[in-house]
């Protein structure tokens, strides 16, 4: 773990030069990519089996009729519980809100096209449980994942309310490149700047109007890079009602990274709680200014932290011992192409 940890940081290191030379795709960069999918073209019938699909999906026992729900999407290379079990289910619990998990194949390694699968069957079931629209909170790639979901199966769109994310893959990370020199796993391929996967998500459209976006970063977001501003990877740009925002820009002493970010950070919890509470996306001008002296997010254990954080990070150091590795880019699946065929790559390489 700490090899992998160390050469993070050197990546980093080099990251942070690159963004001088590499910019996140603006709010129109795939829609020049004519052969992807119509934006309204019904989805594709799921191809992961009915009872793996429910399996994956957990619930809080006061998720039901009539109360609005949250669904928690991990990030790379972690669950729902090494992601959210010491920080966001404690301080849901404590207020007494409902919230559903999803659990996603190989640890969040694994085609993030499957992945999608999941949470589409994730909304669907909570939509019908509830009878409300669902508000979805992801960290990392769990911000990408439901993206992909919401431009591929349409009928998604109507269900859900907010579109919370942390450090979201959106428009790809200059980390993930030099990370598969040696292969690594389809999901980090995926988010790399630039992947066929990237810009088929982002084909035509970013965002809905139907739904809510608050995409909340960190200027010193060590993994997803560039997020030095509201052009870097994890802010969107479209029709509806979408806050793009830096803890940074509402505390500029806030040293959260990516981790922290999702995870333990006082200033995007309380960002992340204004769009759950309020119409609309988060407002940071109803945020007090008083968050910036916390230390925690509630829920995160002060006396537990530090074992927290560093099983966090054994499982994430575990996992990329172990996820599946591939030599590229999973090709497209049919249904994102306008013609319903792909090829392994959209550029022709």
């Amino acid at each position: 773990m700490r090899r992998y940890r160390d050469r993070i940081a050197v990546l980093a290191a080099g990251a942070v030069a690159l963004t001088i030379l590499v910019v996140a795709p603006g709010p129109a960069a795939s829609a020049t990519a004519g052969g992807f999918a119509p934006l309204d073209r019904p989805g594709p019938a799921l191809s992961v089996p009915e009872d793996q699909l429910a399996a994956a999906l957990s619930c809080t026992s006061s998720a039901g009729a009539g109360r609005e729900t949250v669904l928690f999407v991990p990030g790379t290379t972690v669950n729902p519980t090494d992601n959210y079990s010491w920080n966001w289910f404690r301080a849901l619990d404590k207020l007494g809100r409902p919230y559903c998990a999803v659990t996603l194949p190989f640890d969040t390694t694994g085609d993030i096209q499957i992945a999608a699968e999941y949470v589409v069957h994730a909304i669907r079931a909570i939509h019908a449980r509830t009878g409300r629209r669902v508000q979805v909170l992801g960290h990392s790639q769990g911000g990408a994942v439901p993206r992909f979901a919401l431009r591929f199966w349409p009928d998604l769109r109507g269900m859900v309310d907010d579109y919370v994310a942390f450090g979201a893959t959106n428009h790809g990370t200059v980390i993930a490149g030099p990370l598969c020199t040696s292969g690594c796993a389809p999901a980090i391929w995926q988010q790399a700047i630039g992947s066929n996967f990237v810009q088929a998500m982002n084909s035509y459209q970013e965002t809905f109007p139907e739904i809510s976006y608050t995409a909340i970063y960190t200027h010193l977001d060590q993994i997803v890079q560039p997020n030095l501003d509201d052009q870097g990877s994890t802010s969107l740009h479209g029709p509806g009602e979408i806050t793009n925002v830096a803890v940074q820009d509402l505390c500029p002493t806030d040293t959260a990274d990516h981790i922290a970010v999702g995870t333990w950070d006082p200033v995007a919890y309380a960002l992340a709680m204004d769009a759950l509470d309020h119409s609309g996306p988060a407002d940071p001008r109803r945020v007090p200014k008083s968050v910036c002296s916390e230390v925690f997010m509630p829920g995160v254990d002060p006396i537990g932290f530090a074992a927290d954080l560093s099983g966090a990070w054994k499982k994430i150091g575990s996992s990329l011992a172990t996820d599946p590795r591939v030599n590229t880019e999973p090709a497209l699946k049919p249904y994102t192409m306008a013609e319903r065929h792909c090829c392994s790559d959209i550029s022709g390489r």
